[in-house]
Parts: structure tokens; C-alpha cells; sequence
């Protein structure tokens, strides 16, 4: 009785709205910035622009898993305490790792980053071949009230959901977002139950051999597209044929494995 106490840190309510501002701020960058890209670039170049910002969001990702495998090497009170009086090393069950320097680390490479946008025009100077959208969509500040809006919101909702090719776009991304977070939520934890592998090396492993791949397959797609000028249709069965060979070659994964841990009560009795 006398180990228990009450959790007091509140350290949790800073991680909460830091990751709620990383939020908002990152919210803008793929819609808009592809919206950007369609209406100013030539038509035959916005595959690659696409491509180039989507292998460059991968390389977040990429050195963020390398920078949690270099914390995850530092004990989680370092600075604090005596490192040499940690009698623990990094494989054994009881370490925990600087968690919290990560997001030091990448808060202040976001707010560096951050500042030339301070710096840029407030308008742009568009093209003379401006293409411009077909559909507009009211903006929640024009109205006084709010249910002009929200008729309005429904309705372009309705048309866009009704876009077949869309909707089936839609549901795909859906499922490969599902299987890309799952990927990443759990294959590190696997790899450290599975294969013995420690939490630093399970992260490098991951983000050194899964993500640049990705980037590469990105850059290279758009690259194609803009050899081959494919159309939407072309695009489409493109983008289906490549998505179909990938699912077939990650099936195997199903054939891939350790056996079980002998577990008494779950796996065996205690007998």
C-alpha cells in the first residue's frame, strides 16, 4: 500500500495541445498544397510536383523513427540523473527511453521551419492560363447564419459523394490508411516480441527499410504519369494494377513468423 500513489503530472495536457497545434498546422499542407499545385503548374508536371511533396511527407516519418530509436537509447531521466548509477541496460523489460526529447527535438525543427512562411507574399501571382474550379464552396464567414451554410455544405457533400470515382478513391485510401496505421502501430511492438529485438532497433529497422520504399514507389509513379501523360482513366487502372501487385506480394506476410511464446494460462496450462 505504501508504493501506491496518485499519478500528479499534467504533463499530458501539454502533449494534448501540442499535438492539437501540430494539428492544425499540418492540416493545410496536403489539401491546399495540392490544390495549389493543380491550378498553377502545367497539367503534365503535376503528377511529378505530386509525387515530390508526397515522398518528401514521407521522409517525416522516416527520420522520426530513427530519432525515436537514437531517444530510445538515453534513459527517460537523463539529464536529471547519474547515468551511471542505472544499473539497467536498454534490452531489459524495465527501460524506459527519453520519449519526451523526441518531441523537443521536433518542435523546434518545426517552429525553424515555420519561419520562411512568415516571409511569403499574402497573394500570389497567378498564371495566365489560370485554371479555375468548376465548383465553389460557400465560406462560413460570407453568412450570418449558419444554416445557409451548412444547406450549402450538404449539398456539395452530396455531389461529391455521388462522384463514383471519387467515392472509390475514397473507400481505397480508407483501407490503405487503415493497414498503414495499423503497420505502424504495431509491427515495432512485434518485432520486440517476435524477434527479441530491442524498442531503438526496432524503430531503426522499421524507419530505414519500410518507409523509403514508399517515398520511392511516390516519386517514381508520378514520374511515369508524366512519361506516359496517363488521363484519369489511365491513372485509375494504373493505380489499381500497382495497388493489386502490392496486396498480392503483402499477403506472404501471412506465411512469416515465430512461433508463440510459451505463456502459462494462455498458450499452455500452468500444469
Amino acid at each position: 500500500a505504501g508504493c501506491e500513489k496518485e499519478p500528479s503530472s499534467y504533463m499530458w495536457i501539454y502533449i494534448l495541445l501540442g499535438n492539437m497545434l501540430r494539428g492544425i498546422g499540418e492540416t493545410p499542407i496536403t489539401p491546399l498544397g495540392i490544390s495549389y499545385l493543380d491550378d498553377f503548374a502545367k497539367e503534365e508536371d503535376v503528377p511529378v510536383y505530386v509525387a515530390c511533396l508526397h515522398t518528401i511527407a514521407m521522409l517525416g516519418p522516416m527520420f522520426g523513427f530513427l530519432l525515436g530509436s537514437l531517444c530510445a537509447k538515453l534513459y527517460v531521466d537523463i539529464g536529471f540523473v547519474d547515468l551511471g548509477s542505472i544499473t539497467i541496460t536498454p534490452q531489459d523489460s524495465r527501460w524506459v527511453g527519453a520519449w519526451w526529447l523526441g518531441f523537443l527535438i521536433a518542435g523546434v525543427a518545426s517552429f525553424l521551419a515555420a519561419i520562411p512562411f512568415c516571409f511569403l507574399p499574402k497573394r500570389l501571382k497567378k498564371p495566365d492560363n489560370d485554371k479555375t474550379s468548376d465548383v465553389t464552396m460557400p465560406c462560413i464567414f460570407q453568412n450570418q447564419l449558419i444554416y445557409p451554410f451548412l444547406s450549402d455544405f450538404c449539398t456539395s457533400l452530396k455531389k461529391v459523394l455521388s462522384n463514383r470515382m471519387y467515392f472509390t478513391f475514397l473507400c481505397c485510401s480508407l483501407l490503405q490508411f487503415s493497414s498503414f496505421i495499423g503497420f505502424m502501430t504495431y509491427k515495432p511492438k512485434y518485432l520486440e516480441q517476435q524477434y527479441g529485438q530491442s524498442v531503438s532497433k526496432s524503430n531503426f529497422l522499421i524507419g530505414l527499410t519500410s518507409l523509403p520504399p514508399v517515398g520511392i514507389g511516390i516519386f517514381l509513379g508520378g514520374l511515369i504519369m508524366k512519361k506516359y501523360k496517363m488521363g484519369i482513366l489511365g491513372a485509375t487502372k494504373f493505380a489499381f494494377t500497382m495497388s493489386f501487385v502490392a496486396y498480392s506480394i503483402t499477403f506472404l506476410h501471412f506465411f512469416v513468423g515465430c512461433e508463440n511464446h510459451v505463456v502459462a494460462g494462455m498458450t499452455v496450462s500452468y500444469e
